[in-house]
């Protein structure tokens, strides 16, 4: 029998611990350690208390515990010795069946592994859906993590410690992240669609108005009404646009979503989470019959990343009357307008269409965006969730740095006009004003000479800067003192320089009513509450121009790579972004009860 939280929480300590034996491989004080924090409100609170527990243990139990895991079809596997949970979780992966090939690689690794950490390679075999990773995933994980840095790979393999935990403790429970394994799928299901000359190379590309786009956009609408909205359709910019009516025709609306499009060789998460976790919210209660107050209005935005044309946020630019009239006339990489495309993909292509899509404010409660973090933060406190306080503000600039090309072995050091070096100096200085200011963030992301040499001095030197922070005011303040100091390094050095700004948008903080929505909806999840900032752009920062927004951040894993075929989320973590949106439905239909 399945246990129950019930059970768990009024049981005595030693019967209780006996419930939890097994999570943490040969390990028992973990559990044990967690059970005083009883009684435990949800499976995420009893997860996240042993999260705490090891934490705050040092680094020498961290490391007895991982050494206490056996090697992935090591020695243990062989003489036949691992764990019941061991033995299960390799065998699911395929690793009691390996090739004489496969193991043997298997082995080559496991003594590289150890050689350079000095314990063995501990991973969550059975994976983020939890259904096992194949072999070729497991040795391509492998191998990549060999390279990690000492105390890094440590902190991974105690997340991944707590991720076979999670398992084990879903499996004596008796519980199925069914709505996550949902959401997970349909993430699969939809990465089906890429662009041709990605395809071949099996990675994920989907840019504005190609096949692959208008393949999901279809497949978007479809599934819309499969799972019970009330209508679904293909706007005019591409967008995908799907209602689940209120109680009456004249109730207002609350509008989510996010954007389909992803960057060349992305990940599939990025974007799309936000559209699939409320369409499953949508879907619970067209199963349940019920209604809401107000209206669900989810957008699957065509375009956010600008990855074809230069149109940064079209989808959700559209909506708020921001679509610039001069990118119809913009070429992609083939020459193709995007007003040809548009026409190609049957759409209006015309401003008059394309104007008539502007929502109006006041038929709308607000914006709520949910989205993949994009970052490691999450990922190293072993939070599930986050709630974004701001989007912050941005500012891009492109320069260039000139001063005197001369032959690298005649002239003396202190004669030099090295353009290179300037924007080099220019760069550990953004590093470390932006590490000096809370949140910011600064970075040099191209640093080109022009034809330069290996035995010449740099006489040009052309870079970018890119610099955010959670509010307009905190980033202006960044932006005066790295650009004073770019002028001040190039007057010492005797260089010219010119920086162009490229791109500025203000932050969106998080509207204060709309995040303490979301922050009851983690609470009630029994999740601690974690705020942090969001450092790239989002939909949301479009919409906040003309509604109120929030925003909720999933955990990713990997280290929270994003805009990357590594871009991952577990299906558990899925599982309780679903319930918090639907929490948070729950808390908006109560603010909006009829009258009787």
């Amino acid at each position: 029998m399945p246990i129950t939280l019930d059970h768990l929480n009024t049981a005595p300590l030693a019967e209780a611990a006996q419930m939890l034996d097994g999570l943490y491989e040969h390990s028992p004080w973990i559990a044990e350690a967690a059970l005083a924090q009883r009684p435990f409100a949800s499976l995420a609170a009893l997860k996240h208390a042993m999260v705490r527990v090891l934490n705050e243990a040092g680094v020498e139990p961290q490391l007895a515990l991982i050494r206490a895991h056996p090697e992935l079809a090591g020695k243990a596997m062989v003489s036949q010795t691992l764990t019941a949970e061991s033995t299960n979780e390799q065998s699911k992966a395929g690793l009691t069946h390996c090739t004489p090939k496969e193991f043997a690689h298997i082995q080559r690794l496991n003594g590289d592994y150890n050689a350079r950490f000095g314990f063995p390679f501990i991973l969550a075999v059975r994976g983020p859906r939890g259904t096992g990773l194949t072999k070729a995933q497991i040795i391509a994980t492998f191998e990549r993590r060999l390279h990690n840095p000492v105390d890094f790979e440590r902190a991974e393999c105690l997340r991944n410690i707590h991720r076979i935990a999670e398992i084990r403790l879903n499996d004596k429970f008796g519980f199925e992240p069914t709505q996550g394994h949902a959401v997970w799928d349909w993430h699969e299901d939809l990465a089906r669609h890429t662009d041709p000359g990605y395809a071949e190379l099996g990675q994920l590309t989907v840019t504005y108005l190609t096949d692959a786009h208008r393949a999901c956009a279809a497949q978007l609408q479809r599934q819309m009404l499969e799972l019970g909205f009330d209508e679904a359709h293909i706007d005019a910019v591409g967008n995908v646009v799907g209602r689940y009516h209120g109680h009456t025709p004249d109730a207002p609306s609350l509008i989510t979503g996010s954007h389909y499009d992803t960057v060349r060789n992305g990940g599939k998460y990025d974007g799309r989470l936000g559209i699939f976790v409320p369409m499953a919210c949508v879907q619970q209660l067209k199963q349940t019959g019920r209604r809401l107050p107000f209206a669900i209005e989810v957008v699957g935005f065509a375009e956010e990343e600008g990855q074809r044309y230069k149109a940064t946020f079209l989808g959700s630019g559209a909506l708020t009357g921001h679509f610039n009239p001069a990118w119809l006339d913009q070429q992609d990489a083939d020459g193709v307008t995007m007003r040809a495309a548009m026409q190609h993909a049957g759409l209006p292509a015309t401003l008059e269409a394309i104007g008539a899509l502007q929502r109006d404010p006041s038929k709308y409660l607000g914006f709520v965006e949910v989205h993949i973090e994009q970052g490691p933060v999450l990922n190293e406190l072993d939070l599930p969730l986050g709630i974004v306080t701001s989007i912050n503000a941005s500012v891009r600039y492109l320069g260039e740095v000139t001063g005197m090309a001369s032959h690298a072995g005649t002239t003396p050091m202190d004669r030099r006009r090295d353009a290179a070096c300037a924007v080099a100096e220019l760069a550990l200085y953004a590093e470390q004003r932006a590490a000096s200011d809370g949140d910011s963030v600064a970075t040099v992301g191209m640093l080109q000479v022009p034809n330069g040499s290996i035995n010449v001095v740099p006489g040009r030197c052309s870079f970018s800067l890119d610099m955010r922070s959670p509010t307009d005011a905190q980033r202006d303040a960044l932006e005066r003192d790295i650009l004073a100091r770019l002028a001040t390094i190039c007057e010492r050095r005797g260089v010219g320089h010119r920086a162009e700004e490229t791109m500025r948008a203000a932050a969106a903080p998080s509207a204060p009513a709309w995040q303490a929505r979301w922050e009851a909806a983690v609470s009630a999840l029994g999740v601690p509450l974690y705020r942090l900032p969001s450092g790239a752009g989002h939909d949301a920062m479009k919409l906040h121009e003309v509604m109120p927004q929030a925003m909720l951040f999933v955990r990713g894993l990997n280290s929270g790579i994003s805009h990357n075929p590594l871009e991952s989320t577990s299906s558990d973590d899925m599982d309780l972004c679903v319930r918090a949106f639907s929490h948070l439905l729950e808390q908006l239909a109560a603010e909006h009860t009829l009258p009787t």
